[in-house]
């Protein structure tokens, strides 16, 4: 980790943060981007000397290609880009609108799409650096109906992971793209969520920020292509997909 070069959006709160703050701790330099000025600057000051906050609205595509240029003019290189920023719903499918539609797939999945093409030709001209997507659990287990637009925007966001990962396996093989998938983790997620919802830092079980930053970091060491931070999603999902009627049963029994 140390001397390389990380750029982490959605990084004034939650996951972003513990993450920016570990990969200070451990000598990289760090990049932080979110649209909040005030509590941005207060994770830079605790991500080491030679943190870079810049103030970005990534579902504007400007704002993330100056957020890379940024990058480039402070430390001269990109190594790892992560795109975290991202927003919940909760709201039914039977209630959605099209604004809603639109707001998840702005806020998930063309905020990360800007990111990825923002820094892919560094890294091509390199020959060498990491995507690093954070999707989620419900991008492979869409079973919390409120965040329908949620899960369905994540699916899309790993599809377009795995389909950038293997056309770069071909041509790049130097890079990779990462996909993290967090489940349930105690941030203000679920109060910031498209009309409201639970606090996510109050549900029973919710996994906290530093072990989901842990396994970013792990992902960000050891590069790979997919990872989760809960231990045992893994085998839910291969669950899920072996038998979805009866593991959908089962989801209803325990959360009736």
């Amino acid at each position: 980790m140390e001397q390389r070069v990380i750029v982490i959006t959605g990084a004034s709160a939650g996951i972003g943060a513990e993450l920016a703050r570990r990969c200070g701790e451990e000598g990289a330099k760090v990049v932080l981007a979110a649209r909040r000025r005030t509590e941005l600057e207060a994770v830079a000051a605790r991500a080491g000397p030679e943190a870079l906050a810049v103030v970005t609205d990534v579902t504007r595509r400007g704002d993330v290609e100056r957020l890379r240029d940024r990058a480039l003019e402070r430390f001269g290189r990109i190594d790892v880009w992560v795109n975290n920023a991202g927003h919940g719903i909760s709201r039914s499918v039977a209630e959605l609108t099209d604004e809603d539609l639109e707001s998840m797939w702005r806020d998930n999945v063309h905020s990360a799409l800007y990111g990825m093409q923002a820094v892919l030709p560094h890294f091509q001209a390199r020959g060498t650096g990491q995507i690093v997507n954070v999707s989620s659990e419900l991008g492979r287990l869409p079973l919390i109906p409120p965040r329908s637009a949620y899960s369905a925007a994540k699916h899309a966001l790993n599809a377009l992971s795995a389909c950038l990962r293997l056309e770069l396996a071909r041509t790049h093989p130097g890079l990779m793209v990462s996909v993290v998938m967090p489940g349930l983790v105690a941030t203000e997620f679920g109060v910031n969520a498209r009309g409201g919802g639970p606090d996510s830092r109050a549900i029973p079980g919710a996994q906290s920020v530093e072990d989901a930053a842990a396994v970013l970091l792990d992902v960000i060491a050891n590069p790979r292509p997919e990872a989760y931070t809960r231990p045992g999603t893994h085998a839910e999902v291969e669950r899920y997909y072996r038998d979805v009627a009866a593991f959908e049963a089962q989801a209803l029994a325990r959360f009736p």
